[in-house]
C-alpha cells in the first residue's frame, strides 16, 4: 500500500475534499497547501460540456492574464530579415529564420512559444511533426501568425496564454505561481473562466461547466462551485 508523506497528509487535512469552495476560498488554500520547495505552479482545469470531436464544439482562444504567469516565457521568432529587429526590440529571445527551421529538423524544441509571420508559414508547415505534439505550431487563431510581431511578442511575455478542450473536454491552463497574492490568483483564474463563459458554442447543450478545479505543482486539487464564479 502507496504510504501517504506528511506533507500530503496536512496538505489533505487542510480542507474539505468533499466540498466545493468558492474561488476567492480556493485561492486562499493552494497557497497554504503548496509545499514544493520551489515556486510552484497553480493551475486551473476546466471540464466543459462540449464534445470536442465535433468542430462546432470546440473551444479554443487566448487570454491575457493581468497578472502575468509568473513564468519567463521563451519566444523564439521566425521572421524575415526586415522584422528581425522589431522582434528583438520587443524581447524575443531568439530571432531569425532558416538557421532556426534548421535547428527545429535536427529536433531543438527548447522554447515556450513560436511567432511567425504569414509570408513564412510555407517554410515552417513541414515542421508540424515536430512541433505539433509539443503544441509549438504557430496558428493565426492564438495570435502567433502575424505581420505584427512586437505586439505578438510582448503579448506573450506579458500574460497572453492559449487554451485548448482536451479530448476529454478538459481545459489546462498554468494561470500564476503559488508566491502569487491569493487575489492574484483568483483574478487570473476569473479572467480565464469569463473567457470560456463567453466563447460557449450554440452547439453545447446541457451543463456548460461541469467541474473547475484548482490545484499547484504536487498539490491535491481543490473544487471551485461553478456558480460563485458564472
Amino acid at each position: 500500500m502507496a504510504t501517504v508523506s506528511k506533507k500530503r497528509k496536512a496538505a489533505l487535512e487542510a480542507f474539505d475534499r468533499k466540498k466545493s469552495y468558492s474561488l476567492t476560498e480556493a485561492s486562499a488554500i493552494v497557497k497554504e497547501i503548496s509545499t514544493a520547495k520551489f515556486d510552484a505552479s497553480v493551475d486551473l482545469a476546466v471540464r466543459l460540456g462540449v464534445d470536442p470531436r465535433k468542430a462546432n464544439q470546440m473551444v479554443r482562444g487566448v487570454v491575457t492574464l493581468p497578472h502575468g504567469t509568473g513564468k519567463d516565457v521563451t519566444v523564439l521568432a521566425l521572421v524575415t530579415p526586415d522584422k528581425e529587429a522589431e522582434a528583438k526590440e520587443a524581447g524575443a529571445d531568439y530571432v531569425g529564420l532558416d538557421e532556426y527551421i534548421d535547428k527545429i529538423k535536427g529536433g531543438w524544441t527548447d522554447v515556450d512559444v513560436i511567432i511567425t509571420m504569414p509570408s513564412v508559414m510555407g517554410k515552417i508547415g513541414p515542421l508540424g511533426r515536430v512541433l505539433g505534439p509539443r503544441g509549438l505550431m504557430p496558428n493565426p487563431k492564438t495570435g502567433t501568425v502575424t505581420m505584427d510581431v512586437a505586439k505578438a511578442v510582448k503579448d506573450v511575455k506579458g500574460g497572453k496564454i492559449d487554451f485548448k478542450v482536451d479530448r476529454y473536454g478538459i481545459i489546462h491552463a498554468g494561470i500564476g505561481k503559488a508566491s502569487f497574492e491569493a487575489d492574484k490568483i483568483k483574478e487570473n483564474a476569473e479572467e480565464l473562466i469569463k473567457t470560456l463563459m463567453r466563447m460557449k458554442p450554440t452547439a453545447a447543450k446541457g451543463t456548460y461547466v461541469k467541474s473547475i478545479t484548482l490545484s499547484s505543482t504536487m498539490s491535491p486539487g481543490i473544487s471551485i462551485d461553478a456558480k460563485s464564479v458564472s
